[in-house]
């Protein structure tokens, strides 16, 4: 059973989409409507997606979905595409996102079912377990953490004190230390000098068996895919992995690293203490990261670098060494 986390609030006609944003509308018809709101990943023949500028895609937009685009991009599609032209699609996608997805509100959230506690499980004092979310058995819940509705969290895990766990499914046998926040908004929005607005991240967290999570760690929720953590991958104290980042299986993040949104990280990487990864970049399988590193580029499997901005490791030692001499 997938859990519910959002209230969805479809079908949303395209009058109300329209009247929403400024567009201008390409082979649609005027009883148009839509039931999700979602990303270019997830786009088929029924949905609304959307494009952003600098975007490319290389998945083939079926006829019978509907894209927002900028008119820059509207140029790469054929006349029987139905598309939504608008200035600025970050602004589109704000509005929008909100208009199809809210969060449940207080009384929705005491409609759903009673949690429910797997046999041999500890709830420590003060521990918030809300409706709809089912626990395992053998699991430790600490002192003072909050478990928010319809979270699924599998047996043998292990929740520390203090922490908020929200839009989140565990595999079994999942770590996280105290102080920890995982499902929660992430940093998406239209950045507006008045008010800016908030992209409804409609996404979930997913953390696959073996894991484990350090404490004062942050994981946001995916926007309109979801953030997922591979098997047996373990993150250190203080990291802070951003929305719709996916990392593979049998990986190991050292303290305060951080992982920016959207980032594709494979199996087997390893990272040095305060390591920065750029968002939107794609990192190999079996790559080493130095410490304090800054990786703004994609990598290959196998890479080993170091250094702001990364470079291959032994490329920056003889460049060390150059300029430095041995020491």
């Amino acid at each position: 059973m997938i859990p519910s986390f959002f209230k969805k609030l479809g079908p949303i006609s395209i009058d109300l989409i329209n009247s929403s944003i400024k567009c201008e509308l390409v082979n649609i018809s005027n009883n148009a409507s839509y039931e999700n709101f979602v990303g270019i990943e997830k786009i088929d023949a029924t949905s609304l997606s959307f494009l952003y500028s600098k975007e490319k895609t290389q998945k083939k937009i079926p006829l019978g979905s509907t894209l927002i685009c900028n008119m820059e991009s509207a140029k790469y599609f054929d006349s029987s595409h139905k598309l939504i032209i608008v200035k600025d699609v970050q602004e589109a996608v704000a509005k929008l996102s909100n208009i199809f997805y809210r969060d449940l509100n207080d009384n929705e959230v005491k409609k759903l079912n009673d949690p429910i506690v797997g046999k041999n499980s500890l709830i420590g004092k003060n521990a918030i377990i809300e409706n709809g979310t089912i626990i395992g058995d053998n699991v430790k819940i600490g002192h003072n953490a909050v478990i928010k509705h319809s979270c699924i969290i599998g047996n043998g895990s292990n929740i520390g004190a203090n922490s908020v766990i929200s839009n989140t499914i565990f595999g079994e046998n999942i770590y996280i230390g105290s102080n920890s926040a995982i499902g929660q908004r992430g940093f998406g929005f239209y950045l507006n000098k008045d008010k800016n607005a908030n992209i409804f991240h409609s996404g979930r967290v997913i953390i696959k068996s073996n894991a484990s999570i350090g404490s004062g760690c942050t994981i946001d929720r995916g926007s309109f895919i979801d953030t997922t953590i591979g098997q047996n991958t373990y993150i250190d104290n203080l990291c802070h992995i951003a929305h719709n980042v996916e990392i593979g299986n049998n990986c190991a993040f050292a303290a305060m690293t951080g992982i920016a949104g959207s980032a594709k990280i494979g199996n087997n990487v390893l990272t040095g203490g305060q390591v920065g990864i750029a968002g939107h970049i794609s990192i190999g399988n079996n790559v080493q990261i130095a410490a304090k590193s800054g990786v703004f580029n994609s990598l290959d499997d196998g890479e080993s670098v170091m250094g702001n901005p990364a470079i291959n490791m032994y490329s920056f030692i003889k460049k060390y060494k150059k300029v430095y001499g041995k020491r």
